[in-house]
């Protein structure tokens, strides 16, 4: 008898109809998935940018047509159903092994039918996403489908070719990556797990506990803690004095023994943006030569819970539409492990805010360097927060902690769809 911590799961291989070589990748994930996780989870694997609708498509395990949409608000086909209220144990069954009715279309346009084949039982530790075999670079993304892909393939690989170099400087813009690393016949299996294992830690988001909020708010609370209940003591400039900012820098574990003595806010950076951002978030405020809890930050000091949604909510909705923009593609990144390369992040939030009709005051476009300028803003607020596995200060993009994934999470629902 299987232990009960153990999940039910199917494995599945599923393969890009008509493409040479073929270009597939075996699936393992729990049998309860929807098929709207199914998606995403075709999306990791295969590489693509999930940026297109799909379907689901043919006939189920007893032989009755389904026709499963992404779209929930009635614009698809008649008798339609919703990708996320279709779950994989109605259309497949895990013990008949060999190639299913159904086959899932992704991009109507370029139209990349996947066919699936169930390749029988399986068993997980837990719920996750696995990737046990393949083969082949996932197609790249709008390239005009399988012809026009392996047409892609050719012609960058025929350095005579008429259409090299057009070829090239559009694959180059349109992966973001230079013309040595594209290799149509990699086939990259723990890059595809560990995309796989972040998308499943999002999809079924393990319990925050009391001491994981603590965690993440760390800096936050430390700050709350000490300004209660008489402030702290600023310099006539307005800085908090030397003596505060040593406190903060050692309890915090912010101090490298590199950096030697650090007690004033001009040398020690964490400091001086955790007092801004709380300052920001009208959680302190100065008063004469105090720095003190407003009203807000007195009802949440001894209230971590609910200060974790506080926090959330500044971030979500930070008051200026253009920052908003970054913090939605900073949580993008972070959840999707997608980061853009960082030669490109300031194109990509600059191109984003002119794409949502920002522009300067007298009509301008967005000048690059105000992207730059956004960006590191909104990379400061989220380091005021401890959402990686450490305490050290400036350790983002890197793996990400259950509980952080849980707070970015909870900062993008707030966006709705």
């Amino acid at each position: 008898m299987q232990p009960s911590t153990t999940v039910a799961a199917i494995e599945l291989r599923i393969s890009i109809s008509e493409t040479e070589p073929l270009i597939w990748r075996q699936l393992v994930l729990p049998e309860s998935s929807t098929v709207a996780e199914l998606h995403e989870a075709i999306q990791c694997a295969f590489g693509w940018k999930n940026s297109h609708l799909y379907a689901l498509a043919g006939h189920n395990k007893s032989g009755k047509k389904r026709l499963i949409f992404a779209l929930d608000d009635g614009d698809g086909p008649a008798g339609a159903e919703v990708a996320a209220n279709v779950r994989l144990l109605e259309l497949f069954d895990p013990a008949a092994v060999g190639l299913s009715d159904l086959e899932y279309e992704y991009d109507f346009g370029d139209s990349w039918t996947h066919e699936i084949e169930v390749v029988g039982q399986a068993v997980l530790q837990k719920p996750a996403i696995t990737c046990v075999a393949g083969a082949m670079r996932g197609p790249v993304e709008d390239s005009g489908g399988v012809q026009g892909y392996a047409n892609v393939v050719r012609v960058v690989g025929t350095p005579g070719h008429p259409e090299h170099r057009e070829a090239v400087e559009w694959l180059e813009f349109v992966t973001q990556e230079g013309i040595s690393k594209f290799d149509p016949g990699a086939f990259d299996m723990a890059a595809i797990n560990r995309q796989l294992e972040l998308l499943a830690r999002r999809l079924w988001p393990a319990e925050t506990t009391e001491a994981d909020i603590e965690f993440v708010l760390g800096p936050i609370l430390w700050f709350l803690n000490e300004a209660n209940p008489d402030g702290l003591p600023l310099t006539t400039a307005g800085y908090l004095k030397p003596v505060v900012v040593k406190r903060a820098m050692a309890d915090l574990e912010w101090t490298e023994p590199w950096q030697g003595s650090v007690s004033t806010e001009s040398h020690a950076a964490p400091v001086r943006v955790v007092r801004e951002r709380l300052q920001e978030w009208k959680l302190l405020r100065k008063s004469k030569d105090k720095l003190l809890l407003t009203p807000a930050g007195r009802k949440l000091v001894n209230k971590p819970a609910m200060l974790w949604h506080y926090i959330a909510d500044r971030l979500a909705s930070p008051g200026h539409p253009g920052v908003q923009i970054g913090t939605q593609l900073k949580v993008h990144w972070e959840l999707t492990g997608s980061y853009p390369p960082m030669g490109l992040r300031d194109e990509v939030i600059q191109l984003a805010l002119h794409e949502h009709g920002l522009r300067t005051v007298a009509g301008a476009d967005i000048p690059l360097d105000w992207a730059r300028g956004l960006r590191i803003d909104v990379h400061q607020s989220f380091l005021c927060l401890r959402l990686w596995n450490t305490k050290k200060w400036g350790t983002d993009e890197n793996e990400l902690s259950p509980a952080g994934i849980n707070f970015l999470l909870d900062v993008q629902s707030r966006w709705g769809d």
